[in-house]
């Protein structure tokens, strides 16, 4: 399918640096992820993730949206196609913290998956870290619902509780999708 235009670019490598530059200067998610400052390598890392080779995917994407004066205020990571063709997972969504609370971040996110669906997305996928409540908040508030609790999963060096929380993008609601991924069964 073609994608449609949402203001989300294709992160190029080139913009490795600008980006780590945004993600020093906003640095929310790593503090409440791993209790420090931004990585000096976070924006490689970014570019370079992929799921583990054992998990069938599509692809993966890495953008960004600039505003007016061509500056980064936002970054997504999402893997296309994982574990079946109509489940996507938004592995990385930060928006710069002078946009939080002004509803930009949801209008970024509605954007987003916008773009998901066009690509053929059915069903979003991510992982919240237990006790991260503003992130828990606006996942709520942006139509995800906990399927699932993963134990112990290692961010940065750091073993986090996870929510898997999954939001139907189209017919199927969340019984097929539990039925196409099974290690998001509650009971797995």
């Amino acid at each position: 399918m073609a994608e449609k235009n949402t203001g989300w670019l294709a992160l190029a490598e080139s913009e490795l640096p600008e980006l780590q530059s945004f993600l020093e200067a906003n640095p929310a998610y790593w503090r409440a992820v791993v209790g420090s400052a931004t990585p000096a390598h976070a924006a490689r890392e970014i570019f370079d993730d992929r799921p583990p080779p054992e998990w069938p995917s599509v692809a993966t994407h890495q953008r960004i949206v600039r505003d007016e004066h061509g500056e980064i205020v936002a970054v997504a990571s999402y893997v296309e196609g994982l574990f079946t063709p109509r489940v996507w997972h938004l592995g990385l969504f930060i928006v710069a913290t002078r946009l939080h609370g002004t509803g930009s971040a949801l209008a970024l996110y509605r954007s987003l998956e916008s773009l998901m669906r066009s690509g053929g997305a059915q069903w979003v996928r991510l992982g919240v870290v237990v006790g991260n409540s503003r992130a828990e908040r606006f996942w709520e508030k942006a139509g995800f619902v906990e399927v699932r609790c993963r134990y112990d999963v290692e961010i940065e060096g750091v073993a986090h509780d996870l929510r898997v929380m999954v939001k139907t993008l189209g017919h199927g609601g969340i019984d097929e999708y539990l039925q196409l991924v099974a290690r998001d069964r509650p009971d797995n």
